[in-house]
């Protein structure tokens, strides 16, 4: 079956799919920012096959989100890190393994935790307003248009942000 292709959308939710959207993709990812910098080590934590995990960080690496240190000549083998392109789209595998850990673990507990290395506690990362430093959630704030939004393409949406705007003065 062959994968839609979004990146002609005018919305970044959108065109960050059509980088991350395939099931493997956020799992190499997730790999990469744990610091599984090599294509065995990673091959060999996800179990998929070696086509499917060099094309994956092929496209990572072309949308600029890992990128490849050669560490052996013959044959030619790379560590892969993340950019701070790469870093920014961790984020979202951060509040994705916060929803499983509550609505798939829930009271058996997560299966990974963060230690704050600030503080030396373990903790959860939430979202904060980059203004004032107040956590947001769901209902602490409301969606506007942006400078490239694009009415034309989204008419639900345009009259869904029309209200929000009403509300929000």
């Amino acid at each position: 079956m062959q994968r839609s292709d979004f990146g002609d959308q005018p919305c970044s939710v959108a065109q960050t799919l059509d980088i991350i959207g395939d099931p493997w993709t956020p799992l190499v990812l997730r790999d990469v920012a744990m610091g599984i910098s090599r294509f065995d080590a990673i091959q060999r934590n996800l179990g998929l096959s070696r086509k499917v995990l060099s094309q994956r960080l092929q496209q990572l690496a072309e949308h600029a989100v890992v990128e490849r240190t050669p560490y052996q000549d013959n044959p030619v083998r790379h560590d892969y890190t993340l950019t701070e392109k790469g870093r920014d789209l961790a984020m979202v595998l951060i509040a994705i393994q916060m929803f499983g850990d509550k609505w798939i673990f829930g009271e058996a507990g997560p299966p990974l935790q963060w230690r704050h290395l600030a503080c030396g506690e373990v903790s959860t990362v939430v979202p904060c307003c980059a203004n004032c430093g107040e956590q947001v959630g769901p209902g602490d704030a409301v969606p506007l248009r942006g400078p490239s939004a694009d009415d034309a393409a989204y008419p639900e949406l345009s009259a869904v942000l029309d209200r929000w705007q009403a509300l929000a003065g």
